[in-house]
């Protein structure tokens, strides 16, 4: 037979039993629906936030900490980072400025409204040097010579709710006084500092996903006003710009940092960071699939046992067929023809439904208490996911799908081309 008359005979085969043939297709469909629902949900929550990362990261900065890294972790050899050490740091070759970061949880106070905030001290100029395109401001400007009391404050400072209502009891927050408060928990009995400040500036919404960068959570003080209200000239990191984000500038420029204060400092780079947060989602990719592919396992196990039915009450058929002359490599064809058929509209189906339910769950699902709009689900940070299907999601979908009716089809195709006309005419 011709391969398209094998393919009609299997086509009419499973017409003949549309229901059986149906509940076994809906197993491949719901074993494809869920990869690919979980994984182009994944992939659109790893796009969106290496988008923001990279927001709020500068490629071409590197992070100097004490501890673990990043100020986490590692033994703590009492060995501190100063805002003056800055100066150490550009003099090394590839660097073009550094930056002291000083910071502290407190809280702002404007009226009877009091909000918790982080406190962060830092140089306006050499900051919007270094994150020119995050370090914007919305309303009013951010001042590169600033007096001691200016303030620049977050998006989200301004707008903790980001529906349009200000934190400030004004209508424009720009201009006003703000009572900025921290505990002195060094000092016995522990001391409420405060001081009050002028907003400068609002800042564009950038997401908080950031290190070192600037977080639409954050206050921003002049470095030398956070020395004196702190009372401390200690840092907890410094960030440093290069003079390009080549793999071997950031490593020579990173060993030079760590030799510079002996050993005693962390230093990571923002590509290092970006790319373990990759293999991070790649890992929980490869993880999700292999939980979906436990439900097309269960599918093929399904296709097996309709097809081995199939074969009981086809077994007079197939006698006949073998009687007249079919070859026994055809039988075994036709029935593997019905597998892929199945295989094949299922993973289509399966794809589809995928796709339909990643829509429908970036929509109804609340994402860290956010809110939802258009054809997106966008959380209170500005982290917004839209479900990403790539060409290797779908490819392996539809493969995964064919290969699994295959091959859990392989032992009843063979079962039955390997009946004998005789017995089978026999068959009741």
């Amino acid at each position: 037979m011709r391969p398209s008359d094998i393919f009609s005979y299997a086509f009419s085969a499973i017409k003949l039993r549309k229901l059986r043939a149906g509940l076994t297709t809906l197993g491949v469909v719901i074993g494809i629906a869920a990869i690919v629902a979980l994984l182009s949900v994944t992939q659109g929550l790893q796009v969106a936030i290496a988008g923001q990362l990279q927001k709020g990261f500068a490629t071409d900065t590197l992070i100097v900490s004490t501890g673990g890294g990043l100020g986490v972790g590692g033994t703590d050899s009492g060995f501190n980072l100063l805002v003056n050490d800055t100066k150490t740091i550009d003099t090394i070759e590839n660097v073009t400025t550094s930056l002291a970061i000083i910071q502290r949880v407190g809280y702002i106070k404007i009226g009877e409204q009091t909000r918790r905030v982080t406190i962060v001290g830092i140089d306006y100029a050499a900051y919007k040097e270094i994150y020119g395109c995050t370090f914007i401001s919305e309303t009013g400007e951010i001042p590169l010579n600033p007096e001691n009391d200016t303030v620049v404050v977050g998006k989200r400072v301004s707008t903790p709710w980001n529906n349009g209502t200000l934190f400030c009891s004004v209508g424009d927050s720009v201009g006003d006084s703000v009572e900025i408060l921290w505990t002195n928990t060094t000092a016995r009995p522990l001391k409420n500092e405060t001081y009050t400040g002028k907003i400068a500036a609002v800042m564009q919404e950038v997401g908080d996903f950031t290190i070192g960068g600037p977080s639409d959570s954050n206050i921003y003080i002049p470095i030398s006003q956070a020395q004196s209200f702190f009372g401390t000239d200690k840092c907890e990191m410094i960030i440093v710009k290069l003079k390009s984000d080549d793999k071997a500038v950031i490593d020579s420029t990173a060993k030079a940092i760590r030799e510079a204060f002996s050993g005693q400092v962390s230093v990571t780079s923002s590509t290092a960071v970006l790319n373990i947060i990759s293999n991070v989602f790649s890992t929980i990719e490869l993880f999700l699939a292999g939980i979906a592919a436990i439900s097309l396992l269960v599918a093929g196990i399904g296709i097996m046992n309709i097809m081995i039915v199939s074969l009981m009450e086809r077994t007079r058929e197939i006698g006949i067929l073998k009687a007249l002359g079919m070859k026994s490599r055809t039988v075994l064809l036709i029935f593997l023809s019905e597998a892929v058929i199945i295989g094949f509209l299922g993973a289509v189906i399966g794809v589809g439904a995928g796709w339909t339910l990643a829509q429908i769950v970036v929509r109804v699902l609340n994402f860290g208490g956010g809110t939802r709009f258009g054809n997106q689900a966008a959380v209170s940070n500005g982290l917004t996911i839209n479900p990403v299907l790539t060409p290797t999601v779908f490819v392996g979908a539809m493969a995964f799908g064919l290969m699994v009716s295959v091959v859990f089809a392989l032992y009843p195709a063979w079962r039955a081309s390997k009946l004998k006309p005789v017995e089978a005419l026999r068959y009741e």
